[in-house]
């Protein structure tokens, strides 16, 4: 029988605070939730691998570095409320739920949507609601949000995720460039956004953030 719990621990001791991340709640959050109880059966045994976890279509559960550094760059606090886009199955924000006031998932499946409901209740994560949406258009009926978080890359970050962030707001964006990626953290002051250099990394792109090319005549 698989040893998640020890899978668990050196996955934190090796991939994230080697990362120069620290900070208790993240540890403690990233010790406590299941990883590979939030992936398809057939995954669970990559769960804990230090690599992006292809779950098809295109789509990944970002690898735990990166997931812990934006976090970490973030600094959520307990009253915070935040808006995670592209959960997948939940892991991401079943982690945040540990450190802030309330969590809001948005996926573009009903089935995804349905099963990562299903996990979070299993887990106790009773402060998190998934919403079904696509992933562009995030849920401004429960913002706006102290902190936004997108659990893959852009390649375009439109206004309408933007918009859903408080004044003096903070959002994580791994932003791709070719196969280069960097994580950016931005801060909305004045209406307007300020990003700042967090760390690099990579990703697949999310249906939605794609960079469409200028109209020309």
């Amino acid at each position: 029988m698989t040893d998640y719990a020890a899978r668990r621990t050196t996955m934190v001791d090796t991939q994230v605070r080697p990362s120069d991340v620290t900070k208790f709640p993240i540890i403690d959050a990233m010790l406590a939730v299941p990883r590979e109880a939030f992936v398809p059966t057939s995954l669970r045994e990559a769960a804990y691998l230090g690599e992006n976890l292809d779950i098809g279509d295109g789509r990944v559960m970002l690898d735990p570095r990166t997931l812990a550094k934006m976090l970490d760059a973030l600094d959520i606090e307990g009253d915070d409320l935040v808006l995670d886009i592209g959960p997948t199955f939940g892991y991401s924000s079943a982690v945040i739920a540990r450190m802030a006031e309330a969590v809001v998932g948005v996926e573009d499946s009903a089935a995804m949507v349905e099963e990562a409901q299903r996990t979070l209740a299993e887990q106790g994560a009773d402060n998190v609601v998934m919403h079904e949406a696509p992933l562009v258009d995030g849920a401004p009926d429960h913002g706006p949000y102290d902190v936004i978080t997108l659990q893959g890359a852009v390649a375009h970050l439109p206004e309408t995720v933007t918009d859903q962030l408080k004044e003096g707001g903070r959002i994580a964006c791994l932003f791709m460039e070719g196969a280069l990626g960097v994580a950016r953290i931005g801060y909305k002051i004045d209406g307007r956004m300020n990003w700042r250099y967090a760390f690099n990394a990579a990703a697949p792109i999310m249906p939605g953030f794609e960079r469409h090319a200028a109209f020309t005549l």
